[in-house]
């Protein structure tokens, strides 16, 4: 599955997330992808840091169901707010203290 030039590095961190929720739930990728329905291999594509593999909304909601994690919360740990990036990349002011 394709993924747009915007949502790259949104679905990057998406799949670094679901491999560290996984191995902190002491899983295999073997256990996660057997109880999320999809092939080990898939899951693998999704977790690599190296490479940019969409999912369907269905695989989404599967894994953070076999992750034992809210499907919002795992959008959430893995996506930045703006304010955080900004802050980062030196876009926003800092604030004013006379």
């Amino acid at each position: 599955m394709s993924v747009s030039f915007k949502n790259r590095d949104r679905v990057l961190q998406l799949g670094i997330v679901i491999g560290m929720l996984r191995r902190m739930r002491g899983m295999s990728q073997e256990q996660l992808a057997e109880k999320a329905g999809i092939s080990r291999a898939h899951l693998s594509t999704i977790e690599a840091p190296n490479m940019v593999t969409g999912m369907s909304m269905d695989t989404f909601f599967n894994l953070a169901d076999a992750l034992d994690v809210d499907a919002a919360d795992l959008i959430k740990a893995s996506v930045f707010p703006d304010s955080i990036i900004k802050s980062i990349s030196g876009t926003s002011e800092p604030p004013h203290n006379p």
